[in-house]
Formats: C-alpha cells, sequence, structure tokens
C-alpha cells in the first residue's frame, strides 16, 4: 500500500516538473519573440534616423561668391548699393525651396531678416553680361526682401512663383542694400549673415569691404 502511494507521489511531483519546464518554455518563446520584434523596430529606426540625419547634414545651401555694386566708384560719399549673392545647393542634399529661405544680414550696427519676393525674378539663362546692368530688376527691389536672377536650371525647377533649387542649379540672390539698410555699405565695413534654407545647413556671408571703391562691380566673397 505504501510502495504505490510513494509511486503516485513521485509520478504527480513528475507531472508538476513537466509542467513548469513546459511553462518556462512558453515563457522563454514568447519573451523571445517580443525582444526579436523590438530589436526589428529599432533597427528600423535607426536606420531611419540614420538616413534623416546624414541628409540634414548634407542638406543645405552653399554660398560661391558675393559681389556689389557702386554706382559711381572713386567718389569718397559712394557706397555699395546692390548685392548679388551666388549660391547652389550641398552636393547630396535634398531640394530647397527658395521661397521658404530667409537671408540674415548684418553691417555691425542693424541686423536685418530678408524674405524671397517673386516680383523680383530673372531668368537670365540665356546670357547675362552683367549682373547689375537690369535697372528696372533692381528697382522693384523693396526692403527686407531679396530676388532672385536664374544662371542654371536644368530641370526648370527655379519657376517665380515656386522657386525650387536642386541639383545642377545655380542663382544669384539679390539686395537692394540701400533700401534695407536706409544706406549703402561704406569702405572697411565689416559685413556678416547667413543664407538660411528651411532644412540643411546654412551658407556663411563674411567679408570687408574694401578701403576705396574704384570699380563699379566690387569682388566682397
Amino acid at each position: 500500500m505504501l510502495k504505490g502511494l510513494r509511486k503516485d507521489k513521485k509520478g504527480a511531483i513528475g507531472i508538476e516538473i513537466l509542467i513548469v519546464f513546459i511553462a518556462i518554455v512558453l515563457v522563454a518563446a514568447v519573451s523571445a519573440a517580443v525582444l526579436i520584434q523590438t530589436v526589428g523596430f529599432l533597427q528600423q529606426k535607426a536606420t531611419a534616423t540614420g538616413r534623416e540625419t546624414t541628409q540634414e547634414v548634407a542638406s543645405g545651401i552653399k554660398v560661391l561668391k558675393v559681389t556689389g555694386y557702386v554706382p559711381t566708384p572713386r567718389n569718397a560719399n559712394s557706397n555699395i548699393t546692390r548685392l548679388a549673392i551666388y549660391v547652389e545647393p550641398n552636393t547630396g542634399g535634398q531640394d530647397i525651396d527658395l521661397s521658404k529661405v530667409v537671408i540674415v544680414l548684418s553691417n555691425g550696427e542693424n541686423e536685418t531678416m530678408l524674405t524671397y519676393t517673386n516680383q523680383t525674378y530673372w531668368d537670365a539663362r540665356n546670357g547675362i553680361n552683367d549682373t547689375f546692368t537690369n535697372s528696372s530688376f533692381w528697382d522693384s527691389l523693396k526692403a527686407n526682401k531679396f530676388g532672385i536672377i536664374v544662371l542654371q536650371d536644368e530641370d526648370n525647377s527655379v519657376i517665380k512663383d515656386y522657386p525650387v533649387l536642386n541639383k545642377g542649379d545655380k542663382v544669384i540672390l539679390t539686395i537692394s542694400v540701400d533700401k534695407t539698410f536706409g544706406k549703402g555699405f561704406e569702405p572697411r565695413l565689416k559685413v556678416s549673415g547667413e543664407v538660411r534654407p528651411e532644412h540643411g545647413a546654412p551658407g556663411i556671408i563674411e567679408f570687408t569691404t574694401p578701403p576705396a571703391y574704384t570699380t563699379n562691380v566690387v569682388e566682397l566673397q
């Protein structure tokens, strides 16, 4: 009789251990599935974040050069009244909506922010002899606004009402200095600023005007 009870007891203990073992296996399987799912999600998230970060770093606008216009050179009272900023997108970057670009410019005393106006737009892809000779274009520029002169645009993306700068495009951003600052840029003046796109790195503007103006067009940066 006792031997039978012992066998039944051993059998019950064996079944309990088996149940616990199965439960442990099931919990481990569920945990592994959750872990694999989480790792997969994190991997996709990291990949997407890395791609976005790379695009953000690569994107932006590049300032190629800056020139200024002096109406009457070799005159003690003459200043730079017009500014031309040559820009293109960074290599490998995203498209840039120029209507969302902001130019921040400082003459050391005052700082101003300029936005695009579609009233001052010039498609000069057929040829341009002098950036500053189109008087009607420059006269239409208003204070705290910048215009666009299109130099290169193979896919016709830089249009008047929705100017988008992409790979291979090159434009000039134009500023009426005397209207924006109340006077032109004097000789020996330190000027700084940025061309800030909606996304990506800004283009840097940094120059000091020459001690004397001897020509109409002055290379500044």
